[in-house]
């Protein structure tokens, strides 16, 4: 009896490991399909990546910093050009 006992048992334990690697498999699955899904969504609406986002972010600062830098250097030009003597003849 102690024989069919423990066998018994050793194929529930092996049933149950067997349900919970199917699980885990599904939920791979799962996880895959809605991620696919996900990223072809996105992808037809046309959105944007992070990476995409923070490169044109970075180049519209630099821009905007050299933009700043131009008319600093124009300002101070149009000075120079509005205090010598030839601008005011």
């Amino acid at each position: 009896m102690v024989t069919t006992s423990n066998r018994f048992l050793d194929d529930i334990a092996r049933l149950a490991t067997d349900a919970a690697g199917a699980a885990q498999g599904v939920r791979r699955e799962v996880e895959t399909v809605v991620k696919t899904q996900i990223e072809r969504l996105l992808r037809d609406m046309d959105v944007v990546t992070r990476e995409e986002f923070e490169a044109v972010r970075e180049m519209a600062l630099l821009a905007r910093e050299e933009n700043d830098k131009l008319a600093q250097r124009l300002a101070a030009l149009e000075g120079k050009k509005a205090k010598s003597p030839e601008a005011k003849s």
